[in-house]
């Protein structure tokens, strides 16, 4: 993938304000009887077809959630934003926790919030210090990573909804079990010759690394989270973006460009 590739059809904008309601008012894109196909990329949609029970049974819970009142994160249009790019084009697998449980601040994308959000969460302006300690990058003044994703970059956190305001809510409720088939399914292309198609993963802290075990040899990069909890435990000077770049070149892929202003919204300072 790269950034000149037309989407599959219109990316809703990353504030969730699609023109349609409400984010408390919008059904979930997911939500049973919808087909997959209508709410993420074709292959994806073929991937993920053993799991359309199961997110139909989440988007019944999260519906029951927002009628107690409780605000549902991210916007029900970018609860699968990750998967609105082609399965086939991922080159990178970057793994987080949950969404930002801060209202404005998930998108569907791992790490990556809304242009508009300032300050910067803390983890994520840890990952633009490496960044620039690792590539000489300097930090963006927006978080929108939505140009890696472009360029093939899986942002994709384990658990894909959070209720506002509590981190860590929606674990075990079903997200693991269908981000696993995700991972499976990214692990398990083939090109024509046989070959596993070029991949790198990137696991920053315990979460990421509880999918080691379905990575088989695809070649990994792990690390410490970068939240300021543990970024000193051996993110900083992970050099991460470089080492990836190194082994796309080795499996014959190009490098990824990772100064997120060339695609994404806003401008570096």
């Amino acid at each position: 993938m790269n950034s000149n590739d037309p989407t599959l059809f219109s990316l809703p904008p990353a504030h969730g304000g699609s023109g349609r309601g409400t984010p408390d008012d919008m059904q979930f894109p997911f939500a049973a009887p919808t087909a997959l196909t209508d709410a993420m990329a074709p292959d994806w949609a073929r991937a993920l077809a053993p799991a359309a029970p199961a997110l139909h049974r989440i988007a019944a819970g999260l519906q029951e959630e927002r009628a107690a009142g409780h605000t549902v994160l991210p916007a029900p249009e970018n609860i699968l934003r990750a998967f609105s790019r082609p399965l086939s084009d991922v080159k990178v697998l970057l793994i987080g926790q949950d969404p930002y449980p801060t209202p404005g601040h998930a998108v569907g994308l791992s790490f990556s919030v809304d242009p508009a959000v300032r300050p910067l969460p803390r983890s994520l302006n840890n990952i633009y210090k490496e960044l620039h300690a690792d590539l000489g990058i300097e930090p963006c003044t927006h978080g929108d990573l939505s140009g890696w994703s472009d360029q093939g970059v899986l942002l994709l956190n384990r658990v894909l909804t959070v209720r506002a305001g509590s981190a860590g809510s929606h674990r075990k409720r079903g997200w693991e079990q269908i981000t696993e088939l995700a991972v499976r399914a990214v692990v398990g292309r083939r090109l024509a010759d046989g070959s596993r198609a070029p991949l790198v993963a990137v696991l920053w802290g315990n979460d990421a690394r509880s999918i080691v075990p379905l990575l088989g040899d695809v070649p990994r990069i792990e690390s410490a989270h970068p939240s300021p909890l543990s970024a000193s435990r051996g993110f900083f000077g992970s050099r991460p973006f470089s080492r990836v770049n190194e082994l796309l070149q080795q499996q014959g892929a190009g490098p990824i460009d990772w100064q997120p202003a060339r695609y994404g919204k806003g401008n570096a300072f």
